[in-house]
């Protein structure tokens, strides 16, 4: 059922309202409490998900035959397609352990949000400063070892078409430069939520989340990341329903 004005209206209210409380959550316990516990943050985290996910009424069916279970000391990036905005609680709410996205610098200077993005361990890797991005990939580096399962996007960003689009170099040279096992990911249906080009938004919208085999990036080194991106593609591609596609 599609969304009426009014409906929208109160949808948009809920998201600005649970990004912003979130945000000045985190701000204020790192700020003015010396810092909170992880598992704080993934609980405030899965209620912002909730939140947004719930005011649409998505119903989100997850298959994980392989049984991904966060093991303490590895480094796990999840890699799937995106086609819309509510992939990301969707995968909050999906996977297990404290997920949190490689996100693009400008985002970070987003006023409170980006503030509480930065206090939330979200991390971003800049590769137009070379000295820079070394720091921001021993940071990333840390803090998977240290338990957070970071989320790329390997598109770069969300597909308009509602198909896979070119997949972008930088995610498959941090999985490399960090062996990190990446975990692919296929999502369907999220789009129908709300399409591509449009402010649109549909209630009661099935969404299927499937979690495929574990790939080891350790396995490649740089001068074979095409190989890796090839792997990841054909597998996110089965996962989504797009595997006739050529990868």
């Amino acid at each position: 059922m599609r969304a009426t004005m009014l409906q929208k209206l109160r949808i948009y209210i809920v998201i600005i309202y649970a990004t912003l409380w979130i945000s000045f959550i985190v701000i204020y316990r790192v700020n003015f409490t010396g810092g909170y516990p992880r598992w704080f943050g993934d609980k405030w985290l899965r209620w912002w998900a909730a939140k947004l996910v719930d005011a649409v009424r998505i119903d989100c069916t997850v298959n994980d035959p392989h049984g991904f279970k966060v093991e303490p000391g590895k480094r796990y990036i999840i890699m799937g397609n995106h086609r819309s905005h509510y992939d990301i609680p969707l995968m909050v709410l999906s996977l297990p352990g404290s997920i949190r996205m490689l996100t693009k610098k400008e985002l970070f200077k987003v006023p409170i949000w980006g503030r509480g993005l930065r206090a939330g361990e979200f991390m971003t890797i800049d590769r137009s400063d070379i000295e820079q991005a070394k720091k921001d990939l021993a940071a990333a580096r840390a803090k998977m070892e240290d338990g957070v399962v970071l989320w790329i996007a390997p598109e770069g960003t969300r597909s308009r078409t509602g198909r896979m689009g070119e997949f972008k170099k930088g995610g498959f040279v941090m999985a490399i430069e960090s062996g990190a096992t990446i975990i692919p990911v296929g999502i369907l249906g999220s789009e129908k939520v709300l399409p591509p080009k449009t402010l649109d938004l549909v209630f009661d919208q099935k969404v299927t989340i499937n979690i495929g085999s574990p790939i080891e990036a350790s396995d490649y080194d740089l001068e074979r990341k095409e190989d890796l991106m090839q792997e990841v593609r054909r597998s996110i591609a089965q996962l989504c329903g797009e595997a006739e596609e050529k990868a």
